[in-house]
Protein backbone atom coordinates (compact mmCIF):
# COMPACT_ATOMS: atom_id res chain seq x y z
CA UNK A 1 0.00 0.00 0.00
CA UNK A 2 1.07 3.35 -0.65
CA UNK A 3 1.72 6.32 2.04
CA UNK A 4 -1.62 7.44 2.03
CA UNK A 5 -1.78 8.84 5.93
CA UNK A 6 -1.54 12.14 4.96
CA UNK A 7 -4.34 14.46 7.00
CA UNK A 8 -7.24 15.91 5.24
CA UNK A 9 -7.61 19.23 3.71
CA UNK A 10 -10.29 21.28 4.41
CA UNK A 11 -13.01 20.67 1.48
CA UNK A 12 -12.61 22.37 -1.82
CA UNK A 13 -9.18 23.12 -0.90
CA UNK A 14 -7.41 20.09 -3.46
CA UNK A 15 -3.75 20.80 -4.29
CA UNK A 16 -1.53 19.05 -7.29
CA UNK A 17 1.75 19.92 -8.41
CA UNK A 18 5.03 18.39 -9.71
CA UNK A 19 7.50 17.33 -7.06
CA UNK A 20 11.23 16.23 -7.66
CA UNK A 21 12.78 13.94 -5.54
CA UNK A 22 16.39 15.39 -5.87
CA UNK A 23 20.17 14.20 -4.79
CA UNK A 24 23.11 11.90 -5.67
CA UNK A 25 23.60 8.80 -6.80
CA UNK A 26 22.12 6.21 -4.60
CA UNK A 27 20.18 8.37 -2.19
CA UNK A 28 17.38 6.41 -1.90
CA UNK A 29 15.34 8.60 -4.70
CA UNK A 30 13.72 5.35 -6.17
CA UNK A 31 13.26 3.29 -3.47
CA UNK A 32 11.15 6.21 -2.15
CA UNK A 33 9.14 6.35 -4.89
CA UNK A 34 8.00 3.17 -5.38
CA UNK A 35 7.51 3.17 -1.35
CA UNK A 36 5.15 5.92 -2.22
CA UNK A 37 3.41 4.69 -5.23
CA UNK A 38 2.61 1.62 -3.69
CA UNK A 39 3.93 0.21 -6.79
CA UNK A 40 7.37 -0.83 -8.25
CA UNK A 41 7.72 1.77 -11.19
CA UNK A 42 11.36 2.90 -10.89
CA UNK A 43 13.93 0.14 -11.07
CA UNK A 44 16.32 -0.39 -8.19
CA UNK A 45 19.99 -1.68 -7.75
CA UNK A 46 22.71 -1.31 -4.76
CA UNK A 47 24.88 -0.06 -7.72
CA UNK A 48 24.63 3.73 -7.74
CA UNK A 49 23.88 5.61 -10.86
CA UNK A 50 20.85 3.15 -11.78
CA UNK A 51 18.42 5.82 -12.77
CA UNK A 52 18.94 7.11 -15.90
CA UNK A 53 15.94 9.44 -16.93
CA UNK A 54 12.78 11.47 -15.46
CA UNK A 55 10.44 8.78 -14.23
CA UNK A 56 6.69 10.51 -13.42
CA UNK A 57 5.12 8.70 -10.78
CA UNK A 58 1.49 9.50 -9.93
CA UNK A 59 0.13 9.96 -6.47
CA UNK A 60 -3.46 10.42 -6.61
CA UNK A 61 -4.65 10.64 -2.64
CA UNK A 62 -8.40 12.21 -1.86
CA UNK A 63 -7.30 15.87 -1.48
CA UNK A 64 -4.20 16.09 -3.64
CA UNK A 65 -2.27 14.27 -6.87
CA UNK A 66 1.57 14.63 -6.16
CA UNK A 67 3.22 14.56 -9.53
CA UNK A 68 6.98 12.47 -8.21
CA UNK A 69 9.93 13.03 -10.74
CA UNK A 70 12.39 10.61 -9.93
CA UNK A 71 15.49 11.54 -11.00
CA UNK A 72 19.15 10.68 -12.22
CA UNK A 73 21.64 11.40 -9.74
CA UNK A 74 23.08 14.18 -10.10
CA UNK A 75 26.95 13.88 -10.51
CA UNK A 76 30.17 14.80 -12.26
CA UNK A 77 31.17 12.91 -16.01
CA UNK A 78 32.13 14.42 -19.03
CA UNK A 79 30.20 11.83 -21.44
CA UNK A 80 27.22 12.43 -23.21
CA UNK A 81 24.26 9.97 -21.90
CA UNK A 82 25.86 11.41 -18.29
CA UNK A 83 24.99 14.81 -19.88
CA UNK A 84 22.07 14.38 -20.77
CA UNK A 85 21.23 12.93 -17.33
CA UNK A 86 22.37 15.82 -15.58
CA UNK A 87 20.24 18.21 -17.82
CA UNK A 88 17.50 15.98 -17.04
CA UNK A 89 17.68 16.45 -13.07
CA UNK A 90 17.93 20.48 -14.01
CA UNK A 91 15.40 20.23 -16.23
CA UNK A 92 12.88 18.39 -13.38
CA UNK A 93 14.11 20.93 -10.66
CA UNK A 94 12.98 24.03 -12.74
CA UNK A 95 9.79 22.90 -13.58
CA UNK A 96 8.58 21.38 -10.32
CA UNK A 97 6.67 22.96 -7.90
CA UNK A 98 8.37 21.41 -4.94
CA UNK A 99 11.78 19.85 -4.49
CA UNK A 100 12.57 16.84 -2.33
CA UNK A 101 16.63 17.28 -1.57
CA UNK A 102 17.39 13.43 -0.20
CA UNK A 103 20.58 12.92 1.90
CA UNK A 104 21.79 9.16 2.60
CA UNK A 105 22.34 9.61 6.28
CA UNK A 106 24.79 6.91 5.99
CA UNK A 107 27.19 8.57 3.57
CA UNK A 108 26.33 12.26 4.86
CA UNK A 109 25.91 15.67 3.00
CA UNK A 110 28.43 16.34 -0.04
CA UNK A 111 29.23 18.98 -2.52
CA UNK A 112 26.25 17.50 -4.95
CA UNK A 113 24.05 18.40 -2.04
CA UNK A 114 25.28 22.11 -1.60
CA UNK A 115 25.07 22.71 -5.47
CA UNK A 116 21.28 21.39 -5.01
CA UNK A 117 20.57 23.18 -1.87
CA UNK A 118 21.73 26.28 -3.78
CA UNK A 119 19.95 25.78 -6.77
CA UNK A 120 16.68 25.25 -4.86
CA UNK A 121 16.75 28.38 -2.60
CA UNK A 122 17.52 30.80 -5.86
CA UNK A 123 14.74 29.06 -7.53
CA UNK A 124 12.35 30.47 -4.30
CA UNK A 125 10.18 27.61 -4.80
CA UNK A 126 9.13 25.60 -1.71
CA UNK A 127 11.46 22.70 -0.82
CA UNK A 128 12.44 19.78 2.09
CA UNK A 129 15.64 17.99 3.13
CA UNK A 130 14.85 14.57 3.98
CA UNK A 131 17.49 12.18 5.23
CA UNK A 132 17.11 8.45 4.19
CA UNK A 133 17.90 5.45 5.53
CA UNK A 134 17.29 6.44 8.83
CA UNK A 135 16.30 2.64 9.82
CA UNK A 136 20.49 2.13 9.54
CA UNK A 137 22.73 2.91 12.48
CA UNK A 138 25.58 3.94 10.62
CA UNK A 139 25.21 7.59 10.13
CA UNK A 140 28.94 8.18 10.42
CA UNK A 141 27.82 11.54 13.32
CA UNK A 142 25.93 12.96 10.37
CA UNK A 143 24.28 15.75 12.52
CA UNK A 144 20.18 15.82 11.80
CA UNK A 145 19.11 18.17 10.61
CA UNK A 146 21.91 18.99 8.16
CA UNK A 147 23.52 22.25 10.28
CA UNK A 148 23.78 24.04 7.00
CA UNK A 149 20.09 24.28 6.42
CA UNK A 150 18.73 27.91 7.23
CA UNK A 151 15.97 28.90 9.75
CA UNK A 152 12.41 27.62 8.33
CA UNK A 153 13.56 24.88 5.81
CA UNK A 154 12.33 21.81 6.46
CA UNK A 155 13.90 18.73 6.98
CA UNK A 156 12.11 14.90 7.37
CA UNK A 157 13.87 11.81 8.85
CA UNK A 158 12.67 8.66 6.59
CA UNK A 159 13.08 5.40 5.86
CA UNK A 160 11.69 4.08 2.75
CA UNK A 161 12.25 0.82 3.79
CA UNK A 162 10.18 0.76 6.63
CA UNK A 163 8.21 3.62 5.99
CA UNK A 164 9.34 5.89 8.97
CA UNK A 165 8.80 9.17 8.98
CA UNK A 166 7.18 9.02 5.13
CA UNK A 167 3.48 9.93 6.12
CA UNK A 168 5.09 13.48 7.89
CA UNK A 169 7.16 14.02 4.60
CA UNK A 170 3.66 13.53 2.32
CA UNK A 171 2.01 16.16 4.74
CA UNK A 172 5.10 18.60 4.09
CA UNK A 173 5.09 18.04 0.31
CA UNK A 174 1.03 18.35 0.30
CA UNK A 175 1.03 21.54 2.27
CA UNK A 176 3.42 23.12 -0.37
CA UNK A 177 2.03 22.42 -3.39
CA UNK A 178 -0.16 24.55 -5.13
CA UNK A 179 -3.92 24.89 -4.81
CA UNK A 180 -5.12 23.07 -8.29
CA UNK A 181 -7.26 20.40 -9.41
CA UNK A 182 -5.97 16.54 -10.33
CA UNK A 183 -3.97 17.39 -13.16
CA UNK A 184 -3.98 13.49 -14.53
CA UNK A 185 -6.79 10.71 -14.38
CA UNK A 186 -6.95 8.96 -10.70
CA UNK A 187 -6.28 5.71 -12.50
CA UNK A 188 -3.39 6.71 -14.32
CA UNK A 189 0.46 5.72 -12.62
CA UNK A 190 2.80 7.14 -15.46
CA UNK A 191 2.94 8.73 -18.47
CA UNK A 192 5.67 6.20 -19.27
CA UNK A 193 4.33 3.47 -21.92
CA UNK A 194 4.27 -0.20 -20.70
CA UNK A 195 7.04 -1.45 -23.16
CA UNK A 196 9.77 1.13 -21.84
CA UNK A 197 8.59 0.00 -18.18
CA UNK A 198 9.50 -3.44 -19.27
CA UNK A 199 12.66 -2.67 -20.88
CA UNK A 200 13.94 -1.40 -17.34
CA UNK A 201 12.94 -4.35 -15.65
CA UNK A 202 15.43 -6.09 -18.04
CA UNK A 203 17.85 -3.16 -17.11
CA UNK A 204 17.71 -4.09 -13.58
CA UNK A 205 18.25 -7.34 -14.25
CA UNK A 206 21.38 -6.76 -16.58
CA UNK A 207 22.48 -4.68 -13.28
CA UNK A 208 21.50 -7.82 -11.10
CA UNK A 209 24.18 -10.05 -13.15
CA UNK A 210 26.62 -8.45 -14.06
CA UNK A 211 29.70 -6.93 -12.15
CA UNK A 212 31.74 -4.02 -12.17
CA UNK A 213 30.87 -1.19 -15.16
CA UNK A 214 29.34 -3.22 -18.08
CA UNK A 215 25.92 -2.40 -16.90
CA UNK A 216 26.65 0.96 -17.30
CA UNK A 217 27.59 0.80 -20.52
CA UNK A 218 24.45 -1.08 -22.11
CA UNK A 219 21.09 -0.34 -23.00
CA UNK A 220 18.07 -1.97 -23.51
CA UNK A 221 16.03 -1.80 -26.50
CA UNK A 222 12.06 -3.72 -26.40
CA UNK A 223 11.86 -4.31 -30.28
CA UNK A 224 8.89 -6.48 -30.14
CA UNK A 225 5.86 -6.36 -27.26
CA UNK A 226 2.92 -8.53 -28.46
CA UNK A 227 0.08 -8.73 -26.59
CA UNK A 228 -2.29 -10.17 -28.78
CA UNK A 229 -1.74 -14.06 -27.52
CA UNK A 230 -4.84 -15.14 -25.00
CA UNK A 231 -2.35 -16.63 -22.04
CA UNK A 232 1.03 -14.77 -22.84
CA UNK A 233 2.93 -11.65 -23.72
CA UNK A 234 5.88 -12.01 -25.73
CA UNK A 235 8.56 -9.69 -25.52
CA UNK A 236 11.63 -9.69 -27.96
CA UNK A 237 14.46 -7.40 -26.74
CA UNK A 238 17.94 -6.56 -27.60
CA UNK A 239 20.70 -5.59 -25.05
CA UNK A 240 22.94 -3.36 -26.75
CA UNK A 241 27.19 -3.51 -25.73
CA UNK A 242 29.60 -1.09 -27.30
CA UNK A 243 32.22 -4.10 -28.40
CA UNK A 244 32.14 -7.42 -29.41
CA UNK A 245 34.23 -8.11 -26.27
CA UNK A 246 31.44 -6.94 -24.33
CA UNK A 247 28.96 -8.68 -26.35
CA UNK A 248 30.92 -12.33 -25.46
CA UNK A 249 30.61 -11.35 -21.34
CA UNK A 250 26.77 -10.93 -21.77
CA UNK A 251 26.41 -14.01 -23.63
CA UNK A 252 28.38 -16.23 -21.60
CA UNK A 253 29.76 -19.71 -21.42
CA UNK A 254 27.28 -21.70 -23.64
CA UNK A 255 24.90 -18.37 -23.12
CA UNK A 256 24.31 -18.92 -19.64
CA UNK A 257 24.66 -15.44 -18.29
CA UNK A 258 22.26 -14.18 -21.05
CA UNK A 259 19.84 -17.06 -20.09
CA UNK A 260 20.16 -15.72 -16.22
CA UNK A 261 19.41 -12.54 -17.22
CA UNK A 262 16.18 -13.63 -19.25
CA UNK A 263 15.45 -15.44 -16.15
CA UNK A 264 15.62 -12.60 -13.45
CA UNK A 265 13.74 -10.64 -16.19
CA UNK A 266 11.02 -13.02 -16.95
CA UNK A 267 9.96 -12.96 -13.21
CA UNK A 268 9.36 -9.17 -12.68
CA UNK A 269 7.27 -8.74 -16.48
CA UNK A 270 5.15 -11.26 -15.02
CA UNK A 271 4.30 -9.98 -11.79
CA UNK A 272 4.16 -6.08 -13.87
CA UNK A 273 1.81 -7.12 -16.48
CA UNK A 274 -0.34 -10.22 -14.50
CA UNK A 275 0.54 -12.82 -16.99
CA UNK A 276 2.98 -15.51 -18.69
CA UNK A 277 5.55 -14.26 -20.68
CA UNK A 278 7.57 -15.29 -23.52
CA UNK A 279 11.20 -13.39 -23.34
CA UNK A 280 13.78 -13.59 -26.18
CA UNK A 281 17.10 -11.73 -25.23
CA UNK A 282 19.56 -10.90 -28.23
CA UNK A 283 22.92 -9.54 -27.44
CA UNK A 284 23.97 -6.67 -30.14
CA UNK A 285 26.85 -4.47 -30.69
CA UNK A 286 25.65 -0.92 -30.81
CA UNK A 287 29.32 1.11 -30.68
CA UNK A 288 27.32 4.56 -31.13
CA UNK A 289 24.23 4.63 -29.00
CA UNK A 290 26.46 6.07 -25.89
CA UNK A 291 27.52 8.60 -28.09
CA UNK A 292 24.44 10.05 -30.19
CA UNK A 293 22.07 12.21 -28.40
CA UNK A 294 19.45 10.75 -30.78
CA UNK A 295 20.18 7.34 -30.15
CA UNK A 296 19.88 7.39 -26.16
CA UNK A 297 16.64 9.67 -26.81
CA UNK A 298 15.19 6.98 -28.94
CA UNK A 299 15.96 4.13 -26.00
CA UNK A 300 13.59 6.43 -24.17
CA UNK A 301 16.43 7.69 -21.96
CA UNK A 302 15.51 11.38 -21.07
Amino acid sequence: MSERSVRESPPGDHRAGFVALLGPPNAGKSTLLNRLLGEKLAIVSAKPQTTRSRILGILTLPQAQILLHDTPGLHESPSRLNTLMNASVIEAMRDCDVGVLLVDRAAGWTPIHDRLLADLRASRKPFVVAGTKSDLGDHRDFAWPPPTLAEGEQAASISALTGEGVPQLLDAIVAALPESPPLYPEEELTDRPLRWLCAELIREAVFECLDQELPYVMAVEVVQFDESGADRVVIHANLLVARESQKRIVVGAGGRTVKGIGMRSRRSLESLLGTRVRLELFVKVDPGWLKSTRRIHELGYR
